[in-house]
């Protein structure tokens, strides 16, 4: 069996440690998380699920515990090297779109490729492929500001796939968006996920989103668990 594209071994996390204001997040959370599979993170407000992300994409650091992404084990890796692992193999998309504001549509999707040293034509062309994928080809050429909310966060959804990624973390990706337009930007996901073997981890508040993905997983005082989907999460 291939390694998986996201193994959480243990992952401890607390802020204001040794201290009598300590909060305990994550208590021994782990998770693996296997290529072409898409998994709902369900928890409550407050719970650490935006924490959990943060270390599974290494933008933030484990107090313990390993990180391993597609088989390399990032616990213990500097700066240059978590930065390239980003760059190259993990995808974020979060409620808010993030794009940048002077660039439109289009090179806030080409510019990721770019970086990775994608040539100007092949990234234009995989940009537009992936704005056509959910919708919003037609507006490539507007800047965010002249775009509506959700054609905003279908651009921040290509943007993530840019690289093509082994996996993707999103938080709360569908939570500005209707109903009709959730529903494209989550059909293109799972295309991506069982076209390209990608991994997404999708934290979210959505019982219909949770219900269509392979499985559930909850976060409860520091710790993952399988379960269904629950209205209280």
């Amino acid at each position: 069996m291939s390694d998986p594209a996201l193994l959480l071994d243990g992952i401890c996390k607390s802020y204001n440690r040794g201290t009598p204001a300590e909060v305990r997040v994550l208590q021994g959370a782990s998770l693996t998380l296997r290529k072409g599979e898409a998994v709902a993170l369900v928890a409550p407000s407050g719970a650490g699920k935006s924490t959990l992300l943060h270390i599974a994409g290494l933008l933030d650091t484990a107090d313990a515990g390993r990180v391993v992404v597609g088989g390399t084990d990032m616990s213990a890796a500097g700066d240059a090297a978590r930065t390239a692992m980003r760059r190259q193999d993990i995808g974020f998309i979060y409620q808010f779109h993030h794009l940048l504001p002077e660039f439109s549509a289009v090179e806030n999707v080409v510019l990721p490729q770019r970086a990775n040293g994608v040539r100007g034509s092949e990234a234009e062309a995989r940009a537009l492929t992936l704005l056509k994928m959910v919708g919003v080809d037609h507006r490539a050429g507007h800047r965010p500001a002249a775009l509506s909310g959700g054609e905003q966060q279908r651009v921040a959804f290509c943007r993530a796939m840019a690289n093509a990624p082994g996996v993707l973390l999103a938080d709360e990706p569908t939570g500005n968006l209707d109903p009709a337009t959730s529903d494209q930007v989550f059909e293109a996901l799972m295309r991506l996920v069982r076209e390209n073997g990608m991994a997404a981890l999708v934290a979210t508040h959505n019982p219909a989103l949770a219900a269509r993905m392979d499985r559930v997983i909850h976060l409860a005082e520091g710790q993952l668990r399988d379960g269904p989907f629950s209205p209280a999460a």
